[in-house]
């Protein structure tokens, strides 16, 4: 294991990685107590290397461990890939591609919903991950021998679980499959905080639409208070006090002063006036440009046994290809397939479809059934077209 520290020992090792068939990365990070995250670790592992690279280290420059994530020759392997990626995106400006995620792969290969890493280092890689340095505060320095080979395994392992994933995927021809997937994961959008958005994060509710343009405006205010000052969201304000204060709509100090949810003396603090500034906006908000908030749609009457027998249709599709049916559909998926000719939804997409969608459109229509001999369940060309 090499433990880097100078940007000539970086660049090095990030040269012979680049050679590499793959690399395995993970990090370590806190973000307890601001809203970007702070990376304090980066561990990767080759075919021959095991490194751990300190980004608190003095001077220390990421550009070559970025230029590596961007490079197309080299595979990336992650597991639960989405909050590395994030750190990436934000301080190296920096996704990974290729990539490959261990979690969707093992999901593609039947390993059931949201597979841990602990259990594919000892299904598949023979391992066993110690636990004792989980809660480590990976800020601090020195690290301990027992924290950075705790560290390391993270990569270690995960060669393995790699390589036995992807020669699955290929003996199955489902390598697409897990390329699919990949591009959420690899969508800059993906990991845009726009602060016009943060309102779909809140949890709690308001009343009518201008209830909805004020939380627009107060929610926008948080989120730009929290990256420009470094800090959680809630320690900003909590979700349920922007909830109050789109249900009560303060017009004045004392009116915020004598909301239950908002911390008491607030109204005194420097952040005071940009709030109500905040709610004035939701208050000016033209109707036009207050969000539609779409809530579930109503079912036809009667549709309910139709969905059911979808339900059924995917248990047995996922159980026959041996794939997770979080990662196929959803309930949400088959009302709509069940309510509609050909709703826009991802299991009539891609790989999906064909494992899936296609069949229940045709059990929709009725061209299969679903019958039973003994304790199997089959499914039965109708013969009507």
């Amino acid at each position: 294991m090499e433990i880097i520290t100078t940007n000539e020992a970086l660049r090095a090792a990030c040269e012979r990685l680049s050679k590499a068939g793959y690399v395995t990365v993970d990090t370590e990070f806190m973000r307890d107590s601001t809203f970007w995250p702070i990376l304090c670790l980066i561990q990767l592992a080759g075919p021959e290397d095991e490194i751990i690279v300190d980004p608190l280290a003095p001077d220390i420059d990421l550009a070559p461990f970025y230029t590596l994530m961007r490079n197309r020759h080299v595979v990336k392997v992650f597991h639960a890939a989405r909050q590395d990626i994030e750190i990436f995106a934000h301080e190296g400006d920096a996704i990974p591609d290729p990539l490959f995620d261990t979690q969707v792969a093992a999901m593609v290969c039947g390993f059931g919903d949201s597979v841990g890493y602990e259990t594919l280092v000892k299904r598949l890689a023979g391992g066993e991950v110690d636990k004792s340095s989980r809660f480590t505060d990976w800020s601090r320095r020195p690290l301990s021998e027992k924290q950075l080979n705790y560290a390391i395994k993270d990569v270690t392992y995960l060669r393995t679980i790699y390589e036995v994933l992807a020669k699955r995927l290929t003996q199955t021809r489902r390598t697409r499959w897990v390329t699919e997937e990949m591009s959420v994961l690899q969508n800059p959008e993906t990991y845009a905080m726009r602060p016009e958005n943060a309102w779909k994060r809140v949890k709690g509710r308001f009343r009518g639409t201008r209830g909805l343009a004020v939380l627009v405006e107060v929610a926008a205010w948080r989120e730009r208070q929290a990256q420009e000052r470094d800090m959680p969201r809630s320690r900003i304000m909590k979700d349920d006090a922007l909830a109050e204060i789109a249900t009560q709509i303060p017009r004045s100090l004392s009116d915020l002063d004598g909301l239950r949810a908002v911390p008491k003396g607030f109204s005194n603090s420097r952040s005071a006036a940009s709030l109500m500034e905040a709610i004035e906006r939701g208050l000016a908000m033209k109707e036009e440009d207050i969000p539609v908030v779409e809530g579930p749609e109503p079912l036809p009457p009667g549709i309910g046994p139709l969905v059911e027998l979808l339900k059924v249709l995917l248990k047995i599709k996922c159980e026959e290809h041996e794939v997770a049916q979080k990662l196929v559909a959803n309930v949400a998926d088959l009302e709509l397939i069940a309510a509609h000719a050909e709703p826009d939804v991802p299991a009539l997409k891609g790989w999906r479809r064909e494992l899936f969608g296609e069949d229940a459109l045709r059990l929709k229509r009725g061209e299969l059934a679903i019958g039973a001999n003994g304790r199997k369940i089959l499914l039965i060309e109708t013969g009507k077209q």
